[in-house]
């Protein structure tokens, strides 16, 4: 990573929640607290075709897991782009409706990339900016382009139509090893914004379904629950009439 300050111009607030809703009153459990950050304003759609950009930095993001890259137009435009892994300070990267070099860090539609490649920062409409397989070190695989589609296999195993047409970059998101970092104190979690977690078998039976028992008692319970007494393990929560069903090639393991 180059050491320097973020670029001013591609920086934004942002308002933290802290898990509250408008009353004030916690929606969601466990948030809060954390490091103060600031957003950079990252291009997932890349809409500047065949115009060359340098990388002037590959920079550490506190919003996502991936590293990102500063790139810098012809007429000193500056964006910030995810940053493949492989990607280095000097580097040329391209985006193009038409054809590019097939390198890493080049954006192209999926008809233009040969089968086989690793790409992420996928479309999944047309011209609305990648979508998916966005975080650190994940990357999806063209299998195949048939039709008015391109089979992908996603990160998770799953195979999925995009249309063809859609862009992707090529090459895996950077930072591969985020996966293997290891927090090492609580406090580290704080810094995230993650407060502390209470386990249900702690608590007493009108605090949650796992509650209760003389010592250390299993959770004695047909299925492992929420405080509020939904499936918590192992229940599919997908909708059986979703839309992209007809997308899905072959579900995820």
């Amino acid at each position: 990573m180059t050491k320097k300050a973020p670029e001013k111009s591609l920086l934004e607030p942002i308002n933290r929640q802290g898990g509250r809703n408008n009353q004030g009153k916690i929606s969601v459990r466990h948030q809060g607290g954390g490091h103060k950050r600031r957003y950079r304003l990252v291009d997932f759609r890349q809409d500047r075709y065949d115009l060359p950009a340098e990388v002037l930095a590959i920079e550490y993001d506190p919003n996502r897991s991936g590293f990102i890259a500063l790139i810098q137009f012809p007429d000193k435009e500056k964006r910030y782009i995810l940053a493949p892994e492989g990607l280095k300070t000097g580097a040329i990267v391209v985006s193009s409706r038409n054809q590019a070099e097939i390198k890493v860090g080049n954006r192209l539609p999926l008809e233009k990339i040969p089968t086989g490649m690793m790409i992420h920062n996928i479309e999944l409409s047309l011209g609305h900016g990648g979508a998916i397989v966005r975080s650190a070190g994940a990357a999806a695989q063209l299998m195949a382009v048939e039709g008015d589609n391109a089979q992908i296999k996603l990160p998770s195993g799953e195979v999925r139509l995009v249309p063809k047409l859609n862009q992707a970059t090529i090459g895996q998101v950077s930072n591969v090893d985020h996966g293997n970092v290891r927090l090492g104190k609580a406090g580290r979690m704080r810094w995230l914004g993650v407060r502390p977690t209470v386990r249900g078998k702690a608590m007493n039976p009108v605090d949650h379904p796992h509650g209760g028992g003389e010592g250390l008692q299993p959770i004695g319970l047909k299925h492992p629950k929420t405080p509020w007494g939904k499936p918590a393990l192992g229940v599919k929560t997908r909708r059986k009439k979703k839309y992209s069903n007809r997308l899905i090639v072959k579900r995820r393991k």
